[in-house]
């Protein structure tokens, strides 16, 4: 009978996650993520046209906190220059640590939580692919942004182009701001250290950590208000699709088990099949061996300290024989 795909997902969700195989899925999923922000580059009027409507629709709500964040960052090196660092080195250290953290001290809830992550992830990448948006650091002059990370470049391992070390800004998209994941993956760790956390301190760090790092994005000029709303928007469809994305992983997971299980049973069954079965010899009546037919001893040999019996073999006694052997009493 055919394993339902109910018994086959639960099977499949029982399965316990290896270090060994999450850190390639993890760096697979986040190859390709790099991989194709450098693929969906777009057309720089393009991307230069979408930053403006964005700006003017800021404007126009009243939302346009970049401005005077921007320029104190600049005119405030004290808060400047540790921002940069901060958007430069946090993004790629504190989500991994709170990622090792769930798998080592809350496993039970790994799964889901990467599954949210990389979910989450993939959105944002399709948002860079049909939204390529020029960060305000990139606008003309005349728009009043300073790029604080080019200002600030002689403190810092990154030069004019965003935060990649010198001499390796051509393996970054500049043009990848909307959605701001820098702000999707803060408020991750965010919602994890808050929720599972488990101290006072973990509690306030899950709150600081994504709020500190919105205002960062704006006030070093690498995205918009309203792209940290896209990040946090993208993490919000990442968390309702975590389900079905797990489920569907689960059918598949044991779809593949059920087919490699069966072909290394068919493989198995095909050289077994190639063996010959031994048969018992009931020719002269004799009963069926009890032990393997490779146990078997041969006619006439003898068994370790057997007794030889020399009395004929007798039918089987019947009750009139029996009563007259019993005792008289």
């Amino acid at each position: 009978m055919p394993q339902s795909d109910a018994s086959r997902t639960e099977v499949a969700s029982q399965v316990r996650l290896r270090w060994w195989s999450e850190l390639p899925l993890l760096v697979l999923v986040y190859a390709l993520y790099s991989a194709g922000r450098l693929l969906a580059r777009g057309d720089v009027s393009t991307a230069v046209d979408h930053g403006l409507a964005i700006l003017r629709v800021e404007k126009a709500l009243w939302l346009n906190a970049e401005h005077p964040l921007n320029r104190l960052f600049t005119r405030e090196p004290w808060l400047g220059i540790p921002a940069d660092f901060w958007y430069a080195s946090l993004h790629y250290l504190v989500t991994p640590v709170v990622l090792i953290w769930l798998f080592r001290s809350r496993s039970h809830l790994y799964r889901a939580a990467r599954t949210w992550l990389m979910t989450s992830t993939l959105i944002g990448l399709i948002g860079f692919t049909l939204l390529p948006t020029c960060p305000p650091r990139l606008l003309a002059p005349e728009y009043g942004f300073v790029d604080t990370m080019a200002y600030y470049s002689s403190y810092g391992w990154w030069g004019g182009e965003a935060s990649a070390p010198r001499g390796l800004g051509g393996l970054t998209n500049q043009y990848a701001a909307m959605p701001s994941l820098h702000v999707g993956w803060a408020l991750w760790c965010g919602v994890m250290l808050w929720r599972h956390g488990g101290t006072r301190t973990a509690k306030v760090a899950g709150v600081l950590y994504p709020l500190i790092t919105t205002i960062v994005v704006m006030g070093t000029a690498n995205h918009y208000f309203l792209d940290a709303v896209a990040g946090a928007a993208v993490m919000g469809v990442g968390l309702l699709l975590t389900p079905l994305v797990m489920r569907l992983a689960d059918r598949a997971w044991a779809g593949l088990r059920a087919r490699f299980e069966g072909r290394f049973g068919e493989a198995l069954g095909g050289r077994l099949a190639g063996r010959p079965t031994p048969v018992a010899d009931t020719s002269r009546g004799a009963p069926a061996p009890i032990v393997g037919g490779g146990c078997q001893t041969s006619t006439g040999e003898r068994i370790p300290r057997q007794r030889e019996s020399t009395a004929e073999p007798s039918a089987a006694p019947t009750d009139a024989g029996d009563s007259a052997r019993a005792p008289a009493r």
